[in-house]
């Protein structure tokens, strides 16, 4: 005989604490999500529309301008493509140092390994300052090459700190011990059992470091003087600054301008973010559980 599976019944306090935590939960998520909303509903309407504060929820007098105005300007084209590039390869670059930094820094029998872990997070708390770093940069040869956007940004403090822990955590000592019996080097041992356990971690700062090589203009503004090197946000810079109004032109002009001005701020904003919205649900899922490092299980 089967027993029926008997449900706790809950108090009258604990039911009224779960409505106020789903009405809490509801508001958050109203929140976040009607930013965005609104932001794509505007990159939709007229440039009068957005100016007017007509759009609220959903596009205003239907338009398409701003997305043709950044479109059809040739150097976007080539600002996606110098993006995808600094992306994908600075990604490789900063993946590939961090996990060769914090897995020795992970291992109790590297010598000096504290001392060098100081040094490391020094740096995150002391900064030399623009200047210096500039003249580091020219002095290296990189002033207006693609190496200027790869390199001098190439590791991040707090990703070594993230991956540091994970192996430490995930990495028993006794697989290490293991390996060295069977005669497996420090660099087999890395790449054949590491690496295939460690892929939580690595799409953490996957995302971590594509993100933000994508969304990065600064240095490029600073070291690069070609346009055919800018990258996407550069050029989604210069698009807006060549598009506001100036004391030369008559008022209806002007008005004109920065009525533009104003719809290709939200158009530019749903253009840069989309491909990193595209990949995150596919990354999703790795990155929950690589941040959840260090965490109290049950």
């Amino acid at each position: 005989m089967v027993e029926a599976k008997s449900k706790i019944k809950e108090s009258f306090v604990d039911r009224i604490f779960l409505t106020f935590v789903y009405v809490f939960l509801i508001l958050v998520l109203i929140t976040v999500l009607y930013p965005l909303i609104y932001i794509v509903s505007a990159s939709l309407s007229s440039p009068d529309a957005v100016s007017s504060g007509r759009v609220w929820l959903y596009p205003v007098e239907l338009s398409f301008k701003g997305y043709e105005v950044i479109f059809n300007n040739p150097q976007v084209v080539t600002g996606y493509l110098n993006s995808l590039f600094y992306t994908f390869f600075g990604t490789i670059i900063s993946v590939t140092l961090t996990v060769l930094i914090a897995y020795p820094l992970s291992r109790k029998t590297f010598f000096g390994r504290s001392f060098l872990m100081i040094f490391i997070v020094f740096t995150m708390l002391f900064y030399g300052g623009l200047i210096p770093t500039y003249l580091v940069v020219q002095s290296l040869g990189m002033i207006d090459t693609r190496w200027a956007l790869l390199i001098p940004n190439a590791i991040a403090v707090w990703q070594v700190i993230i991956a540091r822990t994970f192996f430490q955590t995930s990495i028993p000592d006794e697989l290490v011990e293991a390996s060295e019996i069977d005669g497996c080097s420090d660099i087999r041992f890395l790449w054949s059992v590491v690496l295939p356990l460690a892929k939580p971690i690595i799409a953490v700062l996957v995302l971590m470091y594509a993100v933000g090589q994508w969304n990065a203009y600064f240095d490029a503004l600073i070291y690069l003087k070609s346009p055919d090197l800018h990258p996407l946000q550069l050029v989604l810079r210069n698009i807006i600054i060549l598009n506001t109004g100036s004391a030369e032109m008559d008022a209806s002009e002007m008005l004109e301008r920065q009525q533009l001005a104003n719809l290709m701020k939200y158009s530019l904003i749903v253009a840069a973010s989309l491909p990193v919205m595209l990949i995150y649900p596919f990354v999703q899922r790795h990155f929950v559980k690589g941040m959840m490092i260090g965490s109290v299980k049950g």
